[in-house]
C-alpha cells in the first residue's frame, strides 16, 4: 500500500486525537505469555497494530482492538467490564475483540470459518493483520508439520478473507506463504 495514504492529513488528525495508552496498559500482562513462534504476546499485539497502520487503517475501534485482540484468549479471567469502561469506544472494542476470539467450543477451522462467513469487515481486517504477524514469525518455527498446517489453514480461510477486505494484505500473505514454503519444502 502506498505510504502516502497514511500521511493523508485527515488520517493523521484521527491518529493524533486517538488515546491508545489505556489499551496498551491493558495488554501489558501479555508480556508474560510466550508465543509458540517465539517472543511474547504483547509484542504480537503491537505488531498487529503496526501492520494495520502500515495499511492505512486509522479507525479507533479497530486499532484499539488490535492492541488487545488476544487478551481474552490468553488471559481468560480478564474483566470485560474493565475494557468496556476504558473510554467511549470500550463497548465496541470489546465487541470486536470477542468477534476475533476463539470460543472454547470451536475448533480452529470452525473459528476461522466463522470469521470468513460471518465476521464483520473490521474482524476480517484484524484477522488478516494478525495472520501477517503470525506468518512473519513462522520463520522461527522448526516443527515443519506445524508450519505446513498453518500455511494450509491460511490458504483455505485467510486468503478468501483478505481477497474480500484488502487485496494488498492478500498479496503480502501470499508472498509470506511462498517464502515459508521454500524454507520448509
Amino acid at each position: 500500500m502506498p505510504y502516502k495514504k497514511l500521511l493523508d492529513e485527515k488520517k493523521m488528525n484521527m491518529l493524533k486525537s486517538m488515546h491508545l495508552a489505556p489499551y496498551i496498559w491493558l495488554s501489558i500482562p501479555l508480556m508474560n505469555i510466550e508465543r509458540h513462534f517465539g517472543g511474547n504476546m504483547f509484542r504480537h499485539q503491537m505488531e498487529t497494530f503496526t501492520i494495520l497502520l502500515n495499511y492505512g487503517y486509522v479507525d479507533a475501534v479497530l486499532l484499539k482492538a488490535s492492541v488487545i485482540h488476544d487478551l481474552l484468549e490468553d488471559i481468560p479471567d480478564t474483566q470485560r467490564d474493565v475494557i468496556v469502561s476504558v473510554d467511549e469506544d470500550g463497548p465496541e472494542v470489546l465487541k470486536l475483540v470477542l468477534e476475533v476470539t476463539r470460543r472454547e467450543i470451536e475448533t480452529k477451522p470452525e473459528f476461522l470459518k466463522r470469521i470468513l462467513e460471518f465476521g464483520s469487515e473490521e474482524a476480517q481486517v484484524l484477522k488478516c493483520a494478525d495472520r501477517i504477524s503470525n506468518i512473519t514469525a513462522l520463520g522461527y518455527v522448526t516443527d515443519v508439520q506445524k508450519v505446513k498446517n498453518y500455511i494450509k489453514e491460511t490458504e483455505m480461510y485467510i486468503y478468501p478473507i483478505a481477497e474480500r477486505v484488502n487485496k494488498y494484505m492478500l498479496k503480502e500473505l501470499k508472498d509470506l506463504v511462498e517464502t515459508r514454503k521454500k524454507l520448509y519444502a
